[in-house]
C-alpha cells in the first residue's frame, strides 16, 4: 500500500516507536480506562454486544483503511467510540482497530505529564486554529496511519457541537482532506449520544445510557484537490445528520 503522507524517516520510526510502545501498555491503559467508564462513572453502552458485532461484520467485508468520524458532545467522546466499538479485551488483542485520536492540544496535553498521557494511548495533540502548516503535519501523520492499515478517530465538527446538533456549517474539511489522500480509505460514521445529554458539555452525566450507531461507506467524487475533500467531507456529515435524525425520531416514539 502506497504511503501518501509523504513523512521523513524520522517522523515515521517516531510513529512506529509510540504505536509499539502503546500496544505493550495497551494491557493497562485500556482495562482501565474501560474500568472507569463502566464502574466509576457508571456508563452503559446500550445494545453493546450487537453493536460490536457489527462493528466486526463490517470490517470483516474489507480490509481497507477504515477512518472512524463521530459527532461530538463531550470532552470523552474518543474513549467512549473505542469502547462502544471493540469492548475491553477485544481491543487489546486487536489493537490495530483502536483508533488513534487527534485530541485538543490545550485540553489535554498542556504539560508534561498529561503529554505522556496521550503518547502512551494512542494519541496525536492537534491545536485547533493552530497554524496551517502544523495542522498539515498532523493530517500528514493520520494519512500515514491509514495508509498503513491502522485506525483513526476524527470529529467531524472539529470540536464540541455548541448547539448539541451536527453542525453542517462547521465541518473539518481535514476529514475529508484525509479520506480522499488515502486509496480504499472507507469512512465509519459513529452517532453517540447519552440519554440525558441535551447539549455540549465536559462529560455525560454520571451513570448515563448511551445510544450508538454506525454506518460504514466509501465517498465518491469525481472532482480533484480540495473540492474532492469538501466533497468527501460534505458526504459524511450528511450521513452523520440522517443518523441524528433517526435518533430522535426514535426517541420521539419511545415518549
Amino acid at each position: 500500500m502506497s504511503d501518501p503522507s509523504g513523512l521523513t524517516r524520522r517522523e515515521r520510526l517516531a510513529l512506529f516507536l509510540q504505536r509499539e510502545v502503546s500496544r505493550l501498555a495497551s494491557w493497562f491503559w485500556i482495562p482501565a480506562s474501560a474500568f472507569t467508564m463502566r464502574y466509576l462513572l457508571g456508563y452503559r453502552i446500550r445494545n453493546a454486544s450487537r453493536l460490536r458485532r457489527r462493528f466486526r461484520a463490517m470490517l470483516r467485508e474489507s480490509d481497507g483503511p477504515v477512518l472512524i468520524c463521530a459527532n461530538h458532545l463531550t470532552m470523552v467522546d474518543s474513549a467512549l467510540v473505542a469502547w462502544a466499538l471493540g469492548g475491553t479485551w477485544w481491543s487489546v488483542f486487536n489493537f490495530r482497530w483502536v483508533p488513534w485520536n487527534l485530541p485538543e492540544t490545550r485540553n489535554f496535553a498542556s504539560g508534561g505529564i498529561s503529554q505522556l498521557a496521550v503518547w502512551l494511548t494512542k494519541c496525536i495533540p492537534i491545536r485547533r486554529g493552530g497554524r496551517r502548516q502544523d495542522v498539515s503535519t498532523i493530517l500528514r501523520r493520520v494519512q500515514h496511519l491509514l495508509s498503513r492499515g491502522e485506525t483513526a478517530l476524527i470529529f467531524a465538527e472539529g470540536g464540541r457541537s455548541r448547539t448539541g446538533r451536527v453542525q453542517t456549517d462547521s465541518i473539518a474539511h481535514g476529514m475529508g482532506r484525509i479520506a480522499a489522500s488515502v486509496a480504499g480509505c472507507r469512512a465509519l460514521c459513529v452517532y453517540l449520544r447519552g440519554d440525558r445529554q441535551r447539549t455540549w458539555s465536559a462529560l455525560p452525566v454520571i451513570g448515563d445510557s448511551f445510544y450508538v450507531d454506525i454506518d460504514m461507506f466509501q465517498p465518491t467524487s469525481d472532482r480533484s484537490g480540495m473540492r474532492r475533500s469538501r466533497d468527501f467531507a460534505r458526504q459524511i456529515a450528511e450521513r452523520l445528520v440522517r443518523m441524528e435524525e433517526t435518533y430522535f425520531a426514535r426517541r420521539q416514539r419511545r415518549s
